[in-house]
């Protein structure tokens, strides 16, 4: 009996743990966000023209990125290592009768504890997730072929922030540089409204809208929250500046929204589209030209 609550204890003392570490992943998220925003106000600093000062800023940023994922890996690893072992015990625990009674009779301790094991597995599964986006995962993989296709074109991201106006605000980027003078709120309009006038063009391409009442709360909830963009607001941009729209992605050819619109006196507003850069879904930047001394900007690389 001794020996059982002293492996209780030890388990007890495992699931704590655990719990500890889920407080770190949270902190993690915090942290990367924390560091996107010091980057992004390290880049305003960089005046155009000072190839030193970008040289400065791009160092910093490097230095600090570094930083924040051995920081944010080793925690990583002493969190597995921590499962690893309460795995371990419990497996050497299977088959002891833990009620002290040998009938076999589980404890509400006992099934506290077979609860927290439960959450410890499903807090596992996060990790990998997670690790799965990670430098070395999916999301770097992504950004590496759009860089590669942009590196082309004498172009690299302008990141925008993930605040469900990225499509917006991407667009804005482009069209306010060429002499426009717009906002993220009078695109969400032009885009609801032109819409709303333009029911048959649109609905029939919505697979969660089943009638007229509900595309029109779709169109309401668009123009008034921050819900995010798809290609239909894209579409209907397009047709209200007369403007092409060209997205480029990790796979495939990019896609042209606006054809009719293209002429050699027409720059089409340009985007990179990514399915995996942030946690919560699909994102879009814009772009901007390459610098000569940039020789390896990987851009796009927040939380």
């Amino acid at each position: 009996m001794a020996e059982a609550n002293s492996t209780d204890e030890i388990i007890e003392e495992k699931v704590e743990e655990l719990d500890e570490e889920e407080e770190v992943l949270a902190r993690h998220r915090k942290e990367k966000k924390d560091i996107q925003a010091k980057i992004q106000a390290l880049k305003k600093t960089a005046t155009k023209g000072d190839k030193k000062k970008k040289k400065d800023v791009a160092e910093e940023i490097a230095k600090l990125e570094t930083e924040i994922e051995a920081k944010h890996a080793a925690e990583l690893k002493k969190f597995q290592e921590s499962l690893a072992e309460t795995k371990k015990i419990s497996e050497q625990l299977e088959d002891v009768d833990l009620s002290g009674k040998g009938e076999g009779k589980v404890t509400k301790a006992q099934r506290r504890r077979d609860k927290k094991q439960d959450q410890a597995r499903e807090r596992v599964q996060l990790i990998e997730e997670q690790e799965k986006a990670n430098l070395l995962g999916v999301r770097h993989t992504e950004t590496q072929k759009i860089k590669a296709i942009l590196a082309k074109r004498n172009l690299t991201f302008f990141e925008i922030p993930s605040d469900g106006n990225c499509m917006f605000a991407a667009i804005l980027h482009q069209i306010n540089r060429g002499g426009v003078s717009q906002s993220v709120q009078q695109l969400r309009n032009l885009a609801a409204e032109f819409m709303r006038s333009n029911v048959d063009d649109f609905m029939p391409f919505m697979d969660e809208v089943e009638n007229e009442e509900q595309y029109m709360k779709y169109c309401d909830d668009m123009q008034r929250t921050a819900a995010w963009g798809s290609q239909l607001e894209l579409r209907a941009l397009s047709q209200v500046l007369r403007r092409p729209f060209e997205v480029v992605q990790a796979e495939g050819r990019p896609v042209v929204i606006g054809e009719e619109f293209m002429d050699p006196s027409t720059t089409p507003v340009l985007l990179t589209y990514h399915r995996h850069m942030y946690g919560l879904g699909e994102h879009y930047n814009s772009v901007q030209p390459r610098p000569a001394d940039d020789e390896d900007n990987d851009g796009g690389g927040g939380q």
